[in-house]
């Protein structure tokens, strides 16, 4: 069996962007495939554990009910993380079960930290950024939370949730969660001359470090960084960023060399790339064998950045 018949071997979720981004199929097979995240699978499952109101264990960023903190990490099953899953999954946003469980998350949820609506955001950027790419991503009116963002952006040109604590340079977990917020939004509703801006200099406080290191001392600033998970939840790690500036489009920065290189030394001798690093908290059922394991995820998205870095570059 090859890595692709392996990756197509599997959920919805994953099969149509392997059928989009890996083997170029006609449009209409992988509008098909993707047309079956809400009926079958993984998107499925998760649609089916929505609360009646429309949010997932009652509450936006936390569970409702009272959780054991003595384990460690935080739940993952409340709305804002499984909407975000969902976009992940690529859940088509017209379709009507997309529809529905969003209007009901615009009416009911609200967030724990102040009971504003859902979609006009919170206090902190990087919970923030979450909400305005699932919020852009289901077409929902987030220019307020976008404006947010925009003035929230610190003077090294990302982004940190201590900056309510008076925390002035940034964190590479909260820039990546805005950046792929601001691209949602200008691919939804088309790009503004402010949030390019305000993209690229995140970027550029990524690439100035190259997607992992110091701009002080050259070390590696967490050696988390250099793990590989999925969902990545609020987590940055080197393939997120790398699979974000695919996204974004056009010829690599020379910049990225150093993170594609080692994104391209995880691959395995069956060319897999492994599940590295599981964010800690209760989720809704595993995705993949675990960590040490192969990930249908990891290698989809690390094969896709390695497709797009070295067409640009050959």
């Amino acid at each position: 069996m090859t890595v692709l018949d392996w990756l197509l071997d599997s959920d919805p979720a994953v099969r149509w962007q392997v059928l989009r981004d890996l083997t170029d199929a006609p449009a209409e097979e992988v509008a098909a495939e993707r047309a079956r995240v809400a009926t079958e699978g993984w998107g499925a499952r998760l649609l089916a554990l929505r609360d009646p109101d429309g949010q997932w264990a009652g509450g936006a960023c936390f569970p409702a009910a009272d959780w054991d903190r003595s384990e460690g990490g935080q739940p993952w099953t409340s709305t804002l993380p499984t909407l975000d899953l969902l976009r992940l999954f690529g859940l088509d946003p017209s379709v009507p079960e997309a529809r529905e469980t969003v209007a009901l998350v615009r009416e009911n949820c609200r967030w724990e930290y102040d009971g504003s609506r859902f979609f006009d955001g919170e206090v902190e950027p990087c919970i923030n950024g979450r909400t305005l790419a699932v919020g852009a991503y289901f077409g929902e009116d987030v220019e307020g939370l976008v404006q947010r963002l925009l003035d929230d952006q610190l003077d090294d040109g990302g982004w940190n949730c201590a900056t309510e604590e008076g925390s002035t340079v940034s964190s590479f977990d909260t820039t990546i969660d805005v950046l792929e917020g601001l691209l949602a939004h200008e691919r939804a509703t088309g790009a503004t001359v402010q949030t390019v801006e305000a993209r690229r200099r995140g970027e550029e406080y990524l690439l100035e470090r190259s997607l992992f290191r110091r701009k002080s001392t050259g070390e590696p600033v967490k050696p988390g960084y250099l793990q590989f998970s999925f969902p990545p939840q609020w987590h940055y790690d080197v393939l997120r960023a790398l699979d974000h500036f695919r996204e974004a489009g056009g010829p690599p920065d020379e910049r990225l060399a150093e993170a594609v290189a080692l994104a391209r030394d995880k691959r395995q001798p069956d060319d897999s790339w492994l599940l590295e690093d599981s964010h800690a908290g209760a989720v809704h059922f595993p995705l993949e064998d675990g960590d040490g394991r192969p990930s249908r995820w990891n290698t989809l998205r690390a094969l896709r950045v390695l497709r797009w870095h070295d067409a640009s570059t050959s």
